[in-house]
């Protein structure tokens, strides 16, 4: 508290007055900034605002009640409205006006008014004010954004800030009042919260924000209305305000004349502290050349593309509906009439697929039936008391395709009982594809009740008990069958109540959208009977007429004709007609008399279309397509022409758009969605000028086309069947057409995953006629595709199938290059900036260059007086005789053996004399350690000290797999230049055996001696190294792009290395740390074999190996023997997580108990995998195992461990990178869960004794904080340099002795070859310095360079990995500048040809890379080392020689 009051008082001294005195806190608004509120974000204020809004907003505008009126009561817009339309639709854009001189005049005319008044300071509040937690966009200061962290520190220049600070102060409420709604147009929506700074003021104006332009201060006011009722405002607020005592969680006060202050000045001082520890926005964009905005490669438009000529087209009039004066006043009435007047009748024939009558429905049947039916629903469903179908409920309709007098009497029975229908197809299985969006429909409707006839009940699906199961997503409903024998007779004195058709809802058809998605369009009574008006008038349909029905009687043009409207055939009989869901019929073409005139017909450009321009073309050409007209619009009815996407604008009469109506036959909303009725059913078309077309709503048909001459109407397809490609909208429709054409097949199907086609089909006229790639090329067995009900192709379950990688094809075939067009740009290399420029950006934007070093070695301890580890182990055997180093434990977790001080002295001096006499080596010489992990390997390598000899320990040969692992053994004994081998009998028997004969020529080999047996006599003399510099061991690993080296490690290192772990780790003599690694490299082997000797604390050694038989026994080790620290690798850290993940309550019975484990370690030389450091952590919590104490450590070849979390100091912390920014060098933090963001662990605390910089791995130059460059490493226990017979000297010099070119040019640092970043973080060290956090990206050799920019295969993985379930294992890699991705698949193989386009669309979305191959094997495939890490080069080389044995290799074209 008492550094925030200092901080506060020392950043608000230059704006309190020193002047005594009462200050005047009436103007305190003018600190505040202006309200930044979005016409989208008024859910952000407090529920008081609102109902002030609504009250305020219907005193001052009474025409917004007709928003909130139903629908159905819609009333004609009238001018006031009219204009309020327009309003609001000018004031989402950019108005030049407001930003005229004259606007800046007058504002700085009012700010001079406010220059005398004093500045009002609030008292000091310590409430944790709303602004804290409010959006930090809008409060950047301006030059604040560059960089990272920690620029702007205590002692920088805070000029710009202080000029930033008393901006606010200039700002009047005048001047507010005129910025208030425009600012919301310019600013981005994140920063909307910020409004919540001007409260006071904020809720003056939001009533105008959503509907009105932006006030103009000027007087130039077009609206004197507006600006009157915006005077009205300002006189009201002293009103208002005071009713809101309290906003939010901030206080408020009132001086003397009453006007509201809000005491937040504290909290923006606080506010502005904060703001200098957040994480900066993009650096200084001097630094870099390209910004990722400009990467992406947008495509130019076609200079050559056809642009609309066309005026302005009109809206256009149907045809009067005529009165007929014996109209029946609805459709009851109709029934009623009919069913009187002439019952005999036929009303509906119905015809088996012979086409032989199987039924004839009288209209007197018709009648009765459905009263009977009517009568039954309302009475006989529940009890008395509570029926279970009132009027208006909604009830469902499920009649199978041949049954239509089934439907037609349950139909007209909802009418009669004043329930409305919902008719749906009958669902054939659980997993009917729709049916669970049907289900949704039904349970958003309210649907309890379905009807259905005798047969249909009889086919549904049933459980053993005979009932209908519960389909999936549907709601519980009861089956009631309509067939008459089922029902009651109703009494004699009950009738139908039969009313005019009136705004109640009829029916409710259903409609799949695009995405699958089922929406439920209502269609009241007197729409209804206006609809069968027009369709009656304009089919001049008569008494007695016979129409044939072949459509689906269920929904839409077969409905309306067959169930409600209701010659030898002629080619001028055919009658095309237009309709969709939401609009029902748009046009219909009459019946003519008069054959002489020909239908409209045009034969249209197929590329005009898809820049949705009309042009006529000829026949000759393939890319044409031929349209007839639909007649023209319905009786009653007015169309017109709108833009697609924006603004309902009307189109020009050359231009394609989408058909919009305005006639009360129409749908009125989609079931219980307001905001999609708003968008579908209330359209007001406007014209260019702004001027709205009509003052009634239209309705958007879903249908596009244009109106030709003479009123006539043209579809060229469907808004749901557009397919946008590069800019150009193609209809799916046609590309199937097309593909047909070419190549007839079943079905072929187009969809479209973000903008790319996918297609079954394998012709490749796509291509050349529409001019769009193909993506994706799949083919599937016949009938595997899942079905509509009417047996068509169900798309959006394809395509759900596709995205989901379900299909299952049997052939597939990618190809991204030719149609994916908006990759980024490849990135040009810029010629570096030099160094010293570098440093100079550095220092001038205030950065620090980008070091950290841990804390120092001292000289304490007694064993520190030794400059030898042989020396050590001496002196302990001497001191502390039976003091226990070493205790191995068996797979069954008992202890197989163990060592104390003296038994390791005596053990290793056998070792030696053996070396001596029998291997006859002399000092210096090389000697090969091959032990499996344990006591004997520990035992050699003290003995090879002992004897004067450089140890090399070495992984033994697998006995499953010795063609593979015996090659390694032997190419590190030759290059070692080793003068024996030591190893065991066991291993002595299998170098000699067949199998390693048949791989390696044993004769070549070294001596190999077996240590099994060793001498009972000591040597004469042991051997005393007298250089420090000398060398202590060799370090031998593979890495993971399959190099073999050895490092050179001195006596020196040894010493310091180990003094280093000892006081990072608090290591002593009384403690115990568990070691479940791999011995053989790096820093397992350091802390297996050296460690203990040492510091003198008891080492458990747990084999990694045997954790594959007892996955168990490392935890249960290391809780049975309550260890404190313990190190392991990743693949031991998975193995638990996998093998352990069910079994965490039976180890909670066995007693397992992890919450005294204080540091558990992963060693690794790679970057943290927190996925897995977390999913650990959070498996075994349960256990006692705290989050904190898991952590990471890294090394790598020049330096065994740079960094290793150990047990005090400050929790490793996690940052969020653009992963965008990563690719071109660059670290840019953002905020966790933002789009592209890389979540990184710091990968330990630095060492003792190490110092480390970030160095540009290029120009060696040093390179700021937070700066993405090569990890360099200056210490005491660096690798003397690499060993080979060769002489590589250069690599040599490189990678242990390079000097940076500018700065600091004396130090000898060794390069890591890892790409990192330092980072200073809030957190303090052990002494009081800020902690520097070392983040580790990836290593240079294995990064790829593809398309100019820089990848980690471990991101790459991620992806894939994350896009199907079947994915097991991924491993990446570059050849010949494509990208090749390698999964191993978990389940049946006819799933491995759907990871092809899983995988291909996964790197592509999230890398922006086109993967060139997918290999597609078997589990185990990818090799991996000791270490867990993957083999990625080893993989290249065996997918080059063809020895994966793939499932499946896919070449995308």
């Amino acid at each position: 508290q008492k550094g925030y009051e200092k901080k506060r008082h020392k950043l608000i001294r230059a704006y309190v007055p020193h002047a005594g005195g009462n200050l005047a806190t009436s103007d305190l608004l003018t600190h505040s900034p202006a309200p930044l509120l979005h016409p989208q974000l008024n859910y952000s204020l407090s529920t008081t605002t609102v109902s002030i809004w609504f009250h305020d907003k219907y005193s001052c505008d009474d025409t917004l009640l007709h928003r909130f009126r139903p629908m159905s009561h819609r009333a004609p817009l009238g001018p006031p409205s009219a204009a309020r339309f327009h309003r609001r639709r000018t004031s989402g854009t950019r108005d030049e006006r407001y930003r005229s001189d004259v606007h800046t005049e007058a504002v700085q005319a009012v700010l001079a008014r406010h220059v005398e008044r004093k500045v009002a300071v609030p008292m000091p509040s310590k409430r944790r004010s709303l602004v804290v937690q409010t959006s930090m966009d809008a409060y950047t200061p301006p030059d604040s954004s560059s960089g990272s962290e920690d620029e702007a520190g205590p002692g920088d220049d805070m000029s710009g800030m202080e000029h930033w600070m008393s901006r606010p102060s200039h700002l009047g409420p005048a001047h507010l009042g005129s910025t208030s709604s425009s600012s919301s147009s310019t600013q981005s929506g994140g920063s909307g919260n910020a409004g919540r700074l001007a409260d006071s003021l904020a809720h003056t104006h939001i009533s105008h924000l959503n509907h009105s332009a932006p006030p103009d201060v000027t007087g130039y006011s077009s609206d004197s209305s507006h600006s009157h009722t915006e005077r009205h405002h300002m006189a009201n607020m002293g009103t208002i305000a005071r009713n809101t005592q309290k906003y939010g969680n901030a206080e408020r006060m009132e001086t003397g004349d009453g006007v509201p202050v809000s005491s937040r000045v504290s909290a923006k001082i606080q506010q502005l502290v904060n703001t200098l520890k957040q994480p900066r926005r993009p650096p200084l964009r001097e630094f870099f050349v390209d910004d990722f905005d400009e990467l992406l490669e947008v495509q130019q438009p076609d200079p050559n593309q056809p642009r609309p000529e066309g005026a302005e087209m009109m809206p256009v009039r149907g045809e009067a509906l005529g009165v007929v004066t014996n109209w029946p006043p609805s459709l009851e009435a109709a029934l009623q009439r009919w069913g009187t007047i002439s019952p005999k009748a036929p009303c509906l024939t119905s015809l088996d697929t012979a086409g032989k009558p199987l039924y004839v429905l009288t209209y007197g049947k018709l009648w009765s039936r459905s009263i009977k039916l009517a009568y039954n629903i309302l009475h006989k469903l529940g009890s008395k008391q509570e029926p279970m179908v009132r009027p208006g409920d909604r009830v469902a309709l499920v009649f199978p395709n041949n049954d239509p007098v089934a439907f037609m009497v349950a139909f007209y029975g909802c009418l009669l009982a004043e329930v409305v229908p919902v008719p749906i197809e009958v669902p054939l299985s659980r997993k009917d594809a729709g049916s669970q969006q049907i289900g949704f429909l039904l349970g958003s409707c309210g649907v309890t009740v379905a009807l259905t006839s005798d047969a249909c009940h009889k086919g549904l699906p049933k459980s053993a008990t005979g009932e209908i199961p519960q389909f999936k997503g549907w709601p519980k409903l009861l089956w009631f069958v309509t067939e008459s024998k089922h029902l009651s007779k109703p009494p004699r004195d009950w009738f139908p109540h039969i009313k005019d058709a009136n705004n109640d809802t009829a029916y409710i058809e259903y409609k799949t959208c695009k995405d699958g998605s089922v929406l439920g369009v209502t269609v009241t009574r007197i729409a209804l009977l206006t609809h069968c008006q027009a369709l009656t008038q304009s089919c001049s349909y008569t008494e007695a007429e016979t129409i044939v029905n072949v459509l689906d009687f269920k929904k839409d043009v077969g409905l309306w004709h067959g169930i409600l409207t209701t010659k030898g055939l002629r080619a001028d009989v055919i009658c095309p007609c237009a309709s969709s869901p939401e609009a029902l019929t748009v046009a219909i073409r009459r019946p003519v008399e008069d054959s002489s005139q020909p239908p409209g017909r045009g034969v249209l450009s197929m590329q005009g279309l898809t820049y949705g321009v009309v042009r006529v073309d000829t026949e000759e050409r393939l890319s044409v397509l031929t349209v007839q007209d639909v007649g023209t619009v319905a009786p009653g009815g007015l169309a017109c022409v709108v833009k697609p996407e924006g603004v309902p604008q009307l189109c020009q009469t050359d231009e394609i758009g989408e058909l919009c109506v305005c006639s009360i036959a129409t749908g009125t909303s989609y079931y219980g969605l307001t905001g999609m009725t708003k968008n579908t059913f209330e359209v007001y078309p406007v014209s260019a000028s702004g001027g709205l077309v009509s003052e009634y709503a239209f309705v958007r048909t879903g249908l596009l086309g244009f109106i030709g001459p003479g009123g006539l109407v043209f579809i060229t397809g469907k808004m749901d069947g557009l397919i946008m490609v590069s800019g150009r909208r193609h209809n799916a429709d046609d590309i199937v057409a097309t593909a047909l054409a070419v190549e007839p097949m079943k079905f072929i199907f187009t969809i479209t995953p973000d903008h790319r086609v996918i297609r079954l089909s394998s012709s490749q006229a796509i291509d050349s006629i529409h001019g769009v790639g193909v993506f994706c090329l799949a083919l599937v067995p016949a009938n595997t595709l899942p079905k509509t009900p009417l047996g068509g192709i169900h798309l959006s379950e394809i395509k759900q199938l596709y995205l989901e990688g379900g299909l299952h094809p049997c052939n597939v075939l990618m190809c991204p290059h030719t149609c994916v067009t908006n990759l980024p740009k490849p990135r040009q290399k810029q010629p570096e900036i030099g160094p010293a420029s570098v440093m100079v950006g550095n220092l001038v934007s205030g950065k620090r260059i980008a070091q950290a070093s841990g804390r120092d070695l001292g000289q304490t301890d007694d064993n520190d007086q030794f400059l030898f580890l042989s020396e050590v182990l001496q002196w302990r055997a001497q001191t502390t005789p039976d003091h226990v180093l070493y205790t191995l434990l068996s797979s069954r977790g008992a202890v197989s053996s163990s060592l104390t001080c003296l038994q390791l002295h005596k053990r290793a001096e056998r070792v030696a004399a053996l070396l001596m006499e029998r291997g006859g080596l002399q000092e210096g010489d090389h000697v090969a350690l091959v032990y499996p992990p344990g006591i004997d390997l520990i035992a050699a390598f003290y003995g090879s000290l002992y004897a004067g000899c450089v140890p090399i320990t070495v992984r033994p040969p697998h006995p499953q797999n010795i063609s593979t692992t015996l090659p390694t053994v032997k190419m590190i004994v030759e290059v070692s230049h080793s003068a024996c081998v030591m190893t065991t009998a066991v291993i002595c028997k299998l170098l000699r055996s067949k199998e390693a004969t048949a791989t390696v020529d044993i004769r070549n080999w070294p001596p190999v001696l077996d240590t099994d047996d060793l001498p009972k006599k000591k040597p004469p003399a042991l051997y005393k190294p007298t250089n420090p510099d000398g060398l202590a061991y060799l370090d031998f690993s593979v890495s993971t792009t399959g190099m073999l080296a050895g490092v050179q490690m001195s006596h020196n290192a040894v010493g310091a290395f180990c003094r280093s772990v000892k006081l990072q780790c608090e290591l002593y003599p009384s403690r115990e740390v568990a070691i479940c690694l791999d011995p053989y490299c790096g820093l397992g082997f350091v802390l297996w074999c050296l460690c203990s000797v040492y510091s003198g604390h008891q080492s458990i050694l747990i084999p990694p190996v045997e954790l594959e038989s007892n996955p168990a026994l490392w935890l249960l080790a290391v809780s049975q023997l309550r260890v404190r620290d313990t190190f392991c690798s990743y693949s031991v850290m998975e193995l638990c997580t996998k093998g352990l993940g069910l079994q965490t309550e039976a180890l909670k019975a066995r007693g397992l108990d992890l919450s005294r484990v204080r540091a558990c370690v992963v060693v690794a030389e790679e970057r943290p995998r927190m996925s897995l450091t977390h999913s650990f952590s959070k498996l075994f919590k349960d256990l006692g195992l705290h989050p904190r104490s898991v952590s990471t450590a890294f090394g790598c070849r020049v330096n065994l461990a740079i960094c290793l979390q150990g047990t005090s100091g400050p929790d490793p912390t996690t940052v969020y990178v653009d992963m965008r920014a990563l690719r071109h060098d660059r670290v840019r933090l953002v905020e966790r869960g933002s789009p592209h963001s890389l979540p990184l662990m710091e990968s330990g605390k630095i060492l003792p004794g190490v110092r480390i910089i970030i160095a540009n791995p290029e120009t060696k130059g040093p390179l700021g904080d937070s700066h993405l460059g090569e990890i360099w490493v200056h210490s005491a226990h660096n690798g003397s340099g690499y060993y080979s017979g060769y002489g590589e000297e250069v690599l040599q010099s490189d990678h242990f002795n390079s000097r940076l070119s500018f700065g600091d040019t004396q130090t000898v640092w060794a390069r890591t070859g890892y790409l990192g970043f330092l980072r200073r973080t809030e957190l303090t060290d052990a002494n009081g310095e800020r902690h520097d956090a070392l983040f580790v990206v990836g290593a240079l050799e294995e990064a790829m360079e593809l398309r100019g920019m820089r990848y980690h295969p471990i991101d790459i993985e991620t992806s894939v990995i994350r896009a199907h379930k079947s994915i097991m294992e991924c491993a990446v890699f570059p050849w010949t500048n494509l990208l090749v991705v390698v999964v191993e698949l978990e389940g049946s193989e006819q799933e491995a040809l759907d990871l092809v386009p899983m995988v291909t669309k996964a790197v592509l979305e999230e890398h922006y890379l086109i993967v060139g191959v997918v290999v597609v094997t078997d589990i185990g495939v990818i090799p991996i080392n000791s270490r867990g890490e993957k083999q990625r080069m080893h993989l290249r080389d065996g997918f080059l020689q063809d020895q994966l044995d793939p499932i499946y290799v896919a070449y995308n074209m």
